[in-house]
């Protein structure tokens, strides 16, 4: 394992996201994430797995600068992207540095069609209309499906469809860091493969640095280079993203394969074994 973090961090030496010993608290009291480190190399894709409460969605939030809002704040550690602290910076800035996230929930414009929907996320870009309408265009040759229904009201279109439509409307920001919060959420399996096929395409083909937050551990894992694994507000676990879905505690504890063959519900295991197991 620590052999091929080595390589891992040797092949990809710019980090373009460093999280570094974060702590995360609502209102002056509750604690949320409590010393998160977490770095994201330049043209990777990092999964952030763990279940409901772990802490996912706030480390995502703490990143976007999206805190704020629900009054929360970073009390300690600090956040890098791209070379620049961007720890308690406000949302609209961090995704003029190029930082983007797709919230949960698949928030589209649900009065506006599907096409005004993408264009709206260009509304930040200062390189010229030319860049911008080739983006657009690149976007329904991603998302196919969105190119049949361009006029449909957004809010009219299936739960896969609004998650692409999201997706789209992100990326017209020019992003260099995509942040993905749970997009398989509520998703038939056949339209969560559609999803994360074309995640992998965005990476490779748009050269989109991917951190995504799932449940999902099988498929985030199929897709990323890299995971962690975070419990109560920590990262318990990570590593190359192929030795995780080979480890048997990951197996059991969020695929719920057992070395028998058979499954167990994640509900049926004490915590704190699990803590004990990879601390």
């Amino acid at each position: 394992m620590e052999q091929e973090n080595c390589l891992m961090n040797k092949q990809n030496p710019e980090n373009l996201l460093e999280v570094n010993n974060i702590e995360v608290v609502y209102n002056d009291i509750i604690q949320v994430l409590r010393g998160v480190s977490l770095t994201v190399p330049k043209g990777g894709i990092v999964a952030l797995l763990g279940t409901n409460g772990a802490g996912k969605t706030t480390t995502l939030r703490a990143i976007s600068g999206l805190l704020k809002p629900e009054n929360g704040f970073i009390r300690d550690g600090h956040i890098r992207f791209a070379g620049t602290d961007i720890t308690n910076v406000l949302g609209t800035q961090v995704v003029k540095l190029g930082a983007v996230m797709v919230p949960e929930g698949r928030r589209v414009f649900k009065h506006l069609s599907v096409d005004e929907n993408i264009r709206v996320g260009s509304i930040t870009r200062k390189d010229g209309g030319q860049k911008i309408r080739q983006d657009h265009k690149k976007m329904y040759e991603h998302f196919p499906r969105l190119a049949n229904i361009p006029n449909r009201l957004a809010g009219y279109c299936s739960g896969g469809e609004q998650q692409m439509i999201a997706i789209a409307r992100a990326l017209m920001a020019a992003p260099e860091m995509l942040m993905l919060d749970e997009p398989s959420l509520g998703l038939a399996p056949m339209l969560v493969q559609e999803i994360f096929e074309n995640v992998q395409l965005i990476n490779k083909e748009l050269k989109t640095t991917i951190l995504v937050v799932e449940q999902n551990a099988k498929i985030a894992l199929e897709v990323s280079d890299y995971a962690y694994i975070m419990e109560s507000g920590k990262i318990v676990l990570e590593g190359v993203a192929r030795e995780l879905r080979n480890n048997p505690d990951v197996k059991e504890f969020y695929m719920g394969i057992t070395e028998g063959g058979g499954r167990k519900s994640f509900k049926e295991v004490k915590s704190y074994k699990r803590r004990k197991r990879w601390m």
